[in-house]
């Protein structure tokens, strides 16, 4: 169903004089021929911002689609409905999301990244906490997300400070659940990722300990089902030239993507939603195999720490290119 965005409206030359006509478009049915089911999370940045303003609803209204917008708390569920069927898109999750999926046997298919962003996610501790270094958390419970990119973040930070697994205490929670925990003491750490992480640097007392420079590249991935690609290669032809249209536009207004933003992620003050997409490149671009080394590495690492119960090949990964449009069969 089309609803008339009041983020487009609000800017729109003749907001009055269009008022009865945007109600009549509203009320009216929409019997699109295809219907799109996109997956997203408050991290989500172009597609949330596309979801607001209406502007990927129209781009797609002269194929005959109409959108259904389904919100995850993270990555990994996101990636188990679109391996079910329950979407058919998922917007963009964190580069260790689809190597868990492909190791659970999910068939997907690649179809847009964003550049690498190693400072959207890091370690956090409290300003008031003595830790001077990642080893200073041996022995302590640290906040993760399963399969998330700080995931792999704690896992290169922990390896580089000479730790594992098992010299920590992990506690496995959500990010909302996890910015409980931090705040109230029940853990010494939390492994976030943005704008988690502005936000509990401006409001919870946090301050990062360790980033994924030199240690996580944090690629995030856009996927679709095979089914959905192969049947509507000009689909996401058109969503992937949206999504770099959105990307050029955060980069160029930060501070009117940040009043944007503001209700879409809680009533973050809008500061530290222009911190969050700083560390963000959102620079959106075509996958290739050539782009896929870095999942290869994340898969072998998961590996050989016993999380994933195969070591799954990315030389045989499904992708789709804006250069070709359709997939192999």
């Amino acid at each position: 169903m089309f609803i008339a965005s009041p983020v487009r409206a609000l800017f729109a030359p003749s907001f009055w004089s269009l008022g009865l006509l945007l109600a009549l478009l509203v009320s009216l049915p929409v019997q699109a021929k295809t219907l799109l089911r996109i997956g997203y999370q408050k991290s989500s940045t172009l597609m949330s911002l596309m979801k607001a303003d209406g502007s990927l609803e129209r781009a797609l209204l002269s194929q005959d689609v109409a959108i259904s917008w389904h919100e995850f708390a993270s990555g990994q569920p996101l990636a188990e409905a679109l391996n079910v069927g329950s979407v058919d898109l998922s917007a963009d999750v964190a580069d260790t999301v689809p190597v868990f999926a492909r190791a659970a046997g999910a068939d997907l298919v690649y179809f847009a990244r964003e550049a690498p962003s190693p400072e959207a996610q890091a370690i956090l501790v409290s300003r008031a906490a003595p830790f001077k270094t990642v080893a200073d958390l041996k022995g302590q419970k640290v906040a993760v997300t399963k399969a998330s990119g700080s995931h792999y973040l704690l896992m290169a930070a922990l390896a580089k400070a000479g730790l594992s697994f098992a010299d920590i205490q992990p506690v496995w929670l959500t990010p909302a659940d996890a910015r409980a925990a931090f705040e109230t003491g029940q853990v010494a750490a939390w492994a976030a990722w943005e704008p988690f992480l502005s936000a509990a640097c401006d409001q919870a007392g946090a301050r990062i300990l360790a980033d994924g420079r030199q240690l996580a590249d944090y690629q995030r991935y856009y996927l679709a089902s095979i089914r959905f690609a192969r049947q509507h290669p000009q689909v996401l032809q058109r969503i992937y030239a949206e999504l770099v249209r959105a990307g050029q536009q955060v980069r160029a207004h930060p501070a009117r993507t940040a009043r944007v933003l503001v209700p879409l992620w809680g009533n973050l003050a809008p500061q530290i939603i222009e911190q969050a997409n700083a560390r963000r490149s959102y620079r959106v671009l075509p996958v290739d195999q050539a782009s896929l080394a870095g999942q290869q590495r994340l898969a072998d690492a998961f590996y050989r720490a016993g999380l994933l119960p195969v070591r799954p090949d990315f030389k045989d990964a499904v992708l789709w290119h804006p250069s070709t449009t359709a997939i192999p069969h």
